[in-house]
């Protein structure tokens, strides 16, 4: 069999979750070698069918006999179903690719953004981790554009003001936006507070130490993919009533001094970014510009007014593609490629 007739039999638990449902859009768009999918799902969705390349393919409950034969599981289905269900895929010879936090800071998992730190994915020998786990989406977009950076100029300190969709917290967090905006009353707020008009100073919970769980994901994440702690990462992240597309706010302190026009030109050539930086034609990135696209835009590159080596931008990119489900993709391209 050629390379070129290679096919997977590709599992995904979560499959009905807006993030399951980006992974099998993104695998077809992106011609991904499928045999088969393998759609997993809670009780409440077996029996409903999922559609890929005009084939159809019935939801059913994870399960033992599930992962059989399968190459690749993606999974998005929260920690729990994570830590439930990736050995066993494993176990049965599944490579697993998960979205949930279940692994993320797992010293014997890698933490990959294929455009940051590819070589992660596989062992010693070459083959791939059994278990392989996609970052936090806010730490996926900013690490797309440190990378360069970092390999050119040298990083010191990121400061990093986020401006998250709302879909960040999945159907749940999209549906509370339409209530709220159809004036519905609430007996809970999803985001803590009122959305609808509103920006919320909290994902996810406080830590003791005043950050977020949020916001710690981006520290130590952040470090984890880069391969460098001495990287210093100081964070808020903030929901915002938009339905896609995290905005991000970055002051960057390199370690060289570095020439604008050069920086500009690094990023624009480097992998997964697509610079949109021109002030006089209001040309700058927004959620909008990102929707349904698997690139980081960046744009608002300017030298810091008080720190000659530092500089600010501002970067917005899907959170329901790159910042999940076509990262998740790209690492299974990854695998496939090699082996």
């Amino acid at each position: 069999m050629s390379s070129s007739d290679f096919r997977c039999r590709v599992a995904v638990l979560g499959a009905t979750g807006l993030v399951g449902r980006t992974m099998i859009k993104v695998l077809e768009e992106r011609n991904f070698p499928v045999s088969d999918i393998v759609p997993l799902a809670s009780s409440r969705s077996v029996g409903q069918v999922i559609t890929f390349k005009g084939r159809e393919f019935i939801i059913r409950e994870p399960s033992k006999e599930a992962f059989q034969g399968v190459d690749i599981a993606l999974f998005s289905a929260g920690a729990k179903a994570s830590r439930e269900w990736a050995q066993i895929a494993a176990g049965e010879g599944a490579i697993v690719i998960d979205n949930s936090s279940a692994f993320r800071m797992d010293a014997d998992v890698p933490l990959v953004v294929p455009e940051v730190n590819p070589g992660d994915i596989f062992k010693g020998d070459g083959t791939p981790e059994p278990i392989i786990a996609n970052p936090n989406c806010s730490t996926i977009q900013m690490v797309v554009v440190l990378k360069p950076l970092h390999d050119r100029f040298g990083l010191k300190r990121v400061v990093v003001s986020t401006y998250q969709s709302v879909t960040g917290k999945g159907k749940v967090g999209r549906d509370a936006l339409e209530s709220e905006l159809a004036g519905e009353k609430q007996d809970e707020f999803t985001h803590f507070h009122q959305i609808a008009f509103n920006a919320v100073p909290q994902i996810d919970a406080f830590t003791e130490n005043g950050y977020t769980k949020e916001e710690m994901k981006m520290v130590n994440e952040t470090r984890k993919i880069m391969g460098d702690d001495a990287i210093s990462v100081s964070p808020t992240t903030v929901r915002i009533p938009v339905y896609g597309g995290h905005g991000e706010s970055l002051n960057i302190e390199l370690e060289r001094d570095f020439d604008i026009d050069e920086l500009r030109e690094l990023l624009r050539t480097s992998p997964g970014i697509i610079l949109q930086d021109d002030p006089s034609a209001r040309l700058y990135p927004m959620p909008l510009t990102s929707y349904e696209r698997d690139e980081v835009f960046v744009g608002r590159i300017r030298r810091d007014y008080w720190h000659p080596r530092t500089l600010n931008m501002w970067i917005v990119a899907d959170n329901l593609r790159k910042g999940a489900a076509t990262n998740a993709v790209q690492i299974a391209e990854v695998v496939v490629a090699k082996n």
